[in-house]
């Protein structure tokens, strides 16, 4: 697992929906967005990083994975509502997808850090 690209694949998260915020083109599906296992990342954790299971650092990044891509998911469907909504509301760093996004990359720090 390349960790820093995955952190840098996270980091793009933000721009992705800050995109879509502004677009509202139906491009992201929140069912999909949503499932922690499609990026690769996820693929690494229900995969091969499962190896690192009994280390507290997985347990970490896997529960902050998943919060992740449901903050995610839930942007999305906040935008498809059609509610008004502003990019700090939503996507900032006191927002539940900012604290969920620094939470991911922590732990994907974390877990580089013990992996290797």
């Amino acid at each position: 697992m390349d960790f820093d690209q995955a952190i840098a694949a996270h980091g793009a998260w933000k721009h992705k929906l800050s995109d879509y915020l502004t677009k509202h083109d139906g491009s992201l599906k929140a069912s999909e967005v949503g499932l922690d296992s499609k990026c690769p990342l996820g693929q690494w954790i229900h995969g091969e990083g499962i190896k690192f299971s009994k280390m507290p650092e997985y347990g970490t990044l896997k529960t902050e994975h998943a919060r992740f891509h449901k903050a995610a998911a839930e942007v999305i469907k906040h935008a498809d509502s059609g509610k008004s909504t502003t990019e700090d509301m939503t996507l900032g760093s006191k927002s539940e997808f900012g604290n969920a996004s620094s939470a991911v990359v922590t732990a994907i720090m974390a877990m580089k850090k013990h992996a290797h």
